[in-house]
């Protein structure tokens, strides 16, 4: 990842669910209560560039006996519900991530660094691996006509996230640039 990411740093942005685990003045107003402290349990969506510091640096550091204290827990953010989840095993191609998360992958994959969540990644992997046969596919008779995404292409590009919009440029091209190449080859 590349630190001028446009898709990382959007990936950053995205806001996932938080507990906070103590008590902390002037900040109320992040639970529509400016004149009050924010208060121990209360949940509030933040960044995940500021949520996973917070839930991964303890508040005593000097803690001989390792207790973890965190500043807030992070929790799965909707995107990765088990609904969600659910509904991705029964049918990848069913559910139009980019309505989830416009970097789906992204996000599933940042939270992984975060959750030792194994049935997560076992469903993203089979959701990715799933989606690129249709992506492929797609693609393949997007190049075949020269058209992009007119129609029920349009309907389909509408539904992929950062991740497989990439795939899908890719795989186009490279059927554009195998249809150029065989026809050089034709020619001579």
């Amino acid at each position: 990842m590349s630190y001028y990411d446009i898709d990382a740093i959007l990936t950053e942005a995205e806001k996932v669910p938080c507990t906070f685990e103590l008590e902390v003045a002037d900040l109320g107003y992040l639970d529509n209560n400016p004149s009050q402290p924010l208060k121990t349990g209360t949940t509030v969506s933040l960044p995940l560039w500021l949520a996973e510091p917070l839930a991964l640096t303890s508040r005593t550091p000097n803690n001989p006996t390792n207790d973890s204290n965190p500043f807030v827990t992070l929790d799965l953010p909707p995107s990765l519900s088990n609904e969600v989840m659910s509904a991705l095993k029964a049918d990848p191609r069913a559910v139009a991530l980019r309505d989830q998360s416009p970097n789906f992958y992204g996000l599933g994959t940042r939270m992984l660094d975060v959750f030792d969540e194994k049935g997560i990644c076992a469903t993203l992997r089979n959701t990715f691996v799933t989606r690129a046969a249709d992506i492929a596919l797609h693609a393949r008779k997007a190049g075949a006509t020269e058209d992009m995404g007119v129609g029920a292409g349009e309907e389909f590009l509408r539904g992929l996230e950062e991740w497989e919009r990439k795939l899908f440029r890719k795989a186009h091209e490279g059927t554009k640039g195998a249809k150029e190449w065989m026809e050089g080859v034709k020619k001579h």
